[in-house]
């Protein structure tokens, strides 16, 4: 039984490396299942026993990818001990990504549209929002911005470091406005954050 579920989770993996990979290089609305099918060589039934449709397995493909920035920021902030410090290094470290050739795909082009604006906002706010809001009232605690001030500046920040991710995304020189961006980004964490 161990390794029926085995394989069935390692052809879950495979279908969503795969649609990762078609997903960046041609959208999402320029992949078909039929794409994936072929380029993963699986049966159609085996596609449709994990994933009910081509939506349900994006939002796979999202969440991996959601999953890998995440890993990314933690990554980043590993023995920072002050808050201002590992949450101006996480920020940054979004804003760089937005640079990545999946996550400009998936996450800030296609997610939105896929899914909606509504839904892939609430998603982010699920997975973002929060830790926005620990880091800030711990730079509040050190005096850093006001407490009462927290959780708006985590909505604006949380918008904010998007519509920046964003421009990266949607530029046709993307080096250039990732620098840019990531300058930005900087000034406005400094300036928040009185450092």
């Amino acid at each position: 039984m161990n390794k029926k579920i085995d394989r069935g989770q390692a052809t879950r993996e495979h279908l969503v490396a795969v649609a990762t990979g078609l997903f960046t290089e041609h959208g999402y609305d320029g992949t078909s299942i039929e794409a994936v099918l072929r380029a993963a060589d699986v049966s159609r039934g085996a596609l449709y026993h994990h994933f009910p449709g081509k939506d349900a397995l994006f939002a796979a493909v999202l969440d991996t990818v959601y999953d890998r920035v995440e890993a990314e920021g933690v990554k980043a902030v590993e023995g920072l001990d002050d808050p201002a410090t590992a949450l101006r290094t996480a920020c940054l470290t979004w804003i760089r990504s937005a640079a990545d050739p999946v996550v400009r795909q998936v996450m800030l082009i296609d997610a939105p549209a896929v899914l909606g604006w509504q839904r892939w906002r609430e998603g982010d706010e699920a997975r973002t929002l929060g830790k926005l809001k620990v880091a800030l009232r711990l730079a509040a605690a050190e005096g850093r911005l006001a407490p009462v001030r927290v959780d708006y500046f985590a909505h604006v920040l949380l918008a904010g470091l998007n519509e920046i991710a964003m421009l990266v995304a949607r530029s046709d020189d993307r080096a250039s406005a990732a620098v840019e961006a990531e300058a930005a980004a900087a000034d406005l964490l400094d300036r928040l954050l009185r450092a």
